[in-house]
């Protein structure tokens, strides 16, 4: 199922993501990767581990669904969790990075058609 795919791998993102926000804010590729300098990730650790583990939180419920069933009793799950990466990553966009649209907000709706569709 296509739909189940996409999910695991939306889901492996938000654990990438939160490793790095939680675990590796201050090295350098991840600054690199974040656009941002040596003292604002030092002043910003805190917060982005915090963020990480908002992330971390939605990677759980992605793969919650998969392991009900993403096509079967996972699905509202599945729906319910790909809706919040959706709607963070427009906030993002709009707020952080337009990139973040198209990193977290476009492959969740992608997802979100697959399993409405049930492919």
């Amino acid at each position: 199922m296509i739909g189940a795919g996409l999910t695991a791998a939306i889901g492996a993102l938000h654990v990438y993501i939160m490793l790095l926000e939680m675990f590796r804010w201050e090295h350098p590729r991840t600054r690199r990767a974040f656009g941002t300098t040596e003292d604002f990730a030092r002043a910003t650790k805190v917060l982005a581990a915090n963020q990480g583990l908002y992330n971390g939180f939605l990677a759980a419920g992605l793969f919650w669904a998969l392991i009900e069933g993403a096509g079967g009793a996972g699905r509202p799950l599945a729906l319910f969790f790909l809706g919040c990466v959706f709607v963070a990553g427009l906030y993002g966009a709009a707020t952080a990075s337009r990139r973040i649209l198209f990193i977290q907000a476009l492959p969740a709706a992608i997802a979100i058609a697959a399993v409405r569709a049930g492919v």
